[in-house]
């Protein structure tokens, strides 16, 4: 079930109570049962971190950087990490192909849209369950 972390911060006590803006915004994904060969296809999960940015609506920094576990050493952990770094911050996953799971970490310092990036990630992974939460980071950021 999805949770959301939305703790309310105020100004300092005697001044008008206001909330004040967060630094970042991030969105954690987990993915359960993504369709066969999803977590173990590289052209599939870069490519996905190519295009979720323009979902994103956020300006990448390179290309995306990912690379393969090797499963006969830790076949537990057998998938691919991905990594886009983002001028507005960057996306990461982790597929574990033993489970078909996969697990996106969403974090900009801008904010953004969940639907559409919930959207995205069913189109490309397929996965039987979704989980989401939502956090707001550095929530002292712009206190004085």
């Amino acid at each position: 079930m999805p949770q959301v972390c939305d703790a309310p911060r105020v100004a300092e006590a005697g001044k008008a109570k206001r909330r004040l803006e967060p630094f970042g915004y991030q969105l954690l994904l987990d993915l359960y049962h993504c369709k066969p060969g999803a977590c173990d296809d590289l052209t599939l999960c870069y490519n996905f971190l190519e295009e979720i940015v323009h979902v994103l609506k956020v300006e990448p920094q390179s290309p995306p950087y990912i690379f393969r576990t090797d499963g006969k050493r830790f076949p537990d952990k057998a998938g691919l990490s991905g990594w886009i770094p983002l001028v507005e911050s960057g996306i990461q996953l982790h597929t574990l192909t033993p489970k078909d799971f996969i697990s996106i970490d969403v974090y900009s310092c801008r904010q953004f849209e969940i639907e559409p990036i919930k959207a995205f990630v069913r189109e490309v992974f397929s996965p039987k369950r979704l989980d989401a939460q939502f956090v707001e980071r550095g929530l002292d950021y712009y206190a004085k």
